[in-house]
């Protein structure tokens, strides 16, 4: 996956030689917490999943940046820039972004009489349009009206609540007192809730499997990230298309965003050359560029993701027309980064919990103050 970066870095400074070491994305967290945690000086730099960077930075893992601020923010997108900032100081640099997508089914829209969304950001569609046109496609002869790609992750469902007004759930300067049962949260909840208990989103999928509902032709409607269009162009053989994430009506226009940086271990031993290759990978578009080569994912440097955007839309052709300057929109105008703080690992596999709870038939209110109590009682040793 990297070889093309690699290669591309070593041209460029021939005196550095970079070793890749890969770790299984299952045990990555715990491995990198093992190595770092006994000082482990062979490690040079480092992917940084973003949601985690507030609790590694917390533990000195990694070293300090901040006289990059700059150029970091210059290269990216604000969310992108600030997603790599604890306690002031900025400790990582993003390599990639992403992003989240209504992809739909012409050929049951069709049947069913619906016109579809636009790909235009300001005809953006509300959920209740889509829940109205899925309707109709269900009566048209499709099993399902909608799937979100991560049915329970924080990361797909966060811009339900936060189109309500309902924030990300956690607050406070030290940003440690969790607040998810606010009237957003429970309205945002109830709907979801409700699409699983009215038949309207499909029961028994999960992970990242859901694509596969969308290329069965079993729901109209599939909310995914743009690594999906290679996928959909692939696999999919009926007419699709892509229209902006929705959002509720009377509330805001809010996209996922965040994905991987790229930090250097604090007690590595190369620490100038590991700042160069990060640097060339980070904030040189063509470096970054090289990153995604093997790869469907958006660069998080502007002026790469400009010169990326228009390939990955050709992936789809007609199908996928205007996911670039979609794409570019959303990054610049409706991004939301998940919240930066040092209990967020414990706040998400709880919120996870409750989402997946949620959808399988709890009552949303009483499930959001379970969820409340349960992650104040993990968060009070952090304190």
């Amino acid at each position: 996956m990297f070889e093309p970066v690699i290669a591309s870095f070593e041209a460029e400074y021939p005196d550095i030689t970079v070793e890749y070491n890969q770790v299984p994305f299952d045990t990555y967290a715990t491995t990198m917490q093992q190595r770092l945690s006994a000082g482990d000086d062979t490690i040079d730099v480092f992917a940084v999943d973003q949601p985690n960077l507030a609790q590694i930075a917390a533990q000195g893992f990694l070293e300090d940046l901040s006289d990059l601020k700059d150029a970091a923010q210059d290269a990216t997108s604000e969310a992108q820039y600030e997603i790599n900032i604890y306690d002031d100081k900025m400790y990582a640099l993003s390599i990639w972004n992403s992003t989240q997508m209504l992809f739909y089914n012409k050929d049951i829209l069709d049947a069913a009489g619906v016109e579809y969304p636009s790909a235009d950001p300001a005809d953006r569609w509300t959920w209740e349009q889509v829940e109205e046109a899925g309707v109709k496609a269900q009566e048209a002869g499709m099993e399902s009206g909608l799937l979100l790609e991560q049915v329970e992750a924080y990361y797909q469902l966060q811009p339900l609540v936060e189109s309500l007004g309902g924030g990300s759930g956690i607050t406070g300067d030290d940003m440690l007192t969790v607040d998810v049962t606010t009237d957003g949260w429970v309205e945002a909840m109830d709907w979801y809730a409700q699409t699983f208990e009215s038949g309207f989103s499909p029961r028994g999928v999960g992970g990242f499997q859901t694509s596969a509902v969308f290329t069965d032709q079993k729901t109209a409607f599939f909310v995914g990230g743009p690594w999906d269009v290679g996928g959909f162009a692939a696999n999919a053989d009926f007419n699709w298309g892509i229209a902006p994430h929705p959002y509720f009506d009377g509330g805001d226009a809010v996209t996922p965003t965040g994905s991987w940086s790229w930090g250097i271990n604090a007690a590595s031993n190369n620490k100038a050359a590991a700042r160069a290759f990060l640097e060339y990978v980070a904030l040189n578009p063509e470096g970054n560029l090289t990153s995604t080569e093997t790869q469907t994912i958006i660069p998080a440097n502007s002026e790469a993701a400009a010169e990326y955007l228009p390939t990955l839309e050709a992936m789809g052709g007609d199908n996928s027309a205007g996911a670039a300057d979609l794409i570019a929109y959303e990054i610049d105008n409706t991004a939301v980064a998940r919240p930066v703080s040092v209990g967020y690992v414990q706040f998400e596999a709880l919120i996870n919990q409750a989402f997946a709870d949620i959808r399988n038939g709890s009552d949303a209110a009483d499930r959001l103050e379970q969820a409340q109590q349960q992650i104040e009682d993990a968060w009070s040793q952090l304190r």
